[in-house]
């Protein structure tokens, strides 16, 4: 049920929903639509201070390999991708390249989509081999148009972002340019063109 004041839907069931029930849905889609990239932001700071074993806590990690994407001259929804490619860490612990890749599908590429959602495999080049898994599980994917470009994020920007040392841009610097790309989406079954 909406607020005491707000108008909402009669339907009990969208079967029954009238084109005056979806007017009125329509008209708060959005607005709430329009902060999504507000609250990917806010989602993202709970990862500060999760350190989970590495080096530096994933928030840092996050602004790290974006940091580097964008020093390296990176577009912005590059940037995006990779500031945000492991952001499904709390929510998806054991797919948490799909839950990224879904944040990020409405709004990038489907080479970024395709990196964001293969890198957990590819990022295990450096460091499956020590937990007893295969290093080479992205050899599947040998031949993809894509499996360079996600190789190349995984060796310059990934796998390199977990110096302590490093000079990252705050999360602040990063909010426009998210801003930017979430804005419009290139990709959604729910917006026109």
């Amino acid at each position: 049920m909406g607020g005491p004041n707000e108008v909402t839907a009669k339907f009990a069931s969208m079967e029954e929903g009238t084109e005056e029930d979806w007017k009125i849905i329509g008209g708060h889609y959005m607005p709430f639509a329009s902060k999504v990239a507000d609250r990917v932001l806010d989602h993202l700071r709970l990862l500060d201070g999760d350190y989970g074993g590495f080096p530096v806590d994933r928030l840092e990690h996050s602004l790290q390999t974006a940091t580097r994407a964008h020093r390296d001259g990176r577009p912005d929804d590059y940037v995006v991708m990779a500031l945000l490619h492991d952001i499904g860490d709390t929510l998806g612990t054991f797919n948490h390249p799909d839950v990224a890749a879904a944040i990020l599908k409405p709004f990038v590429s489907e080479k970024l989509f395709w990196i964001t959602e293969k890198h957990g495999i590819f990022q295990g080049y450096y460091f499956f081999h020590h937990l007893g898994q295969d290093r080479d599980m992205r050899e599947q994917f040998r031949g993809h148009e894509h499996f360079e470009d996600c190789a190349e994020f995984c060796e310059k920007y990934d796998q390199k972002a977990f110096d302590a040392n490093y000079d990252s841009a705050p999360l602040e610097f990063f909010e426009p340019i998210v801003k930017r790309v979430m804005e419009r989406p290139i990709n959604s079954i729910y917006v026109n063109e």
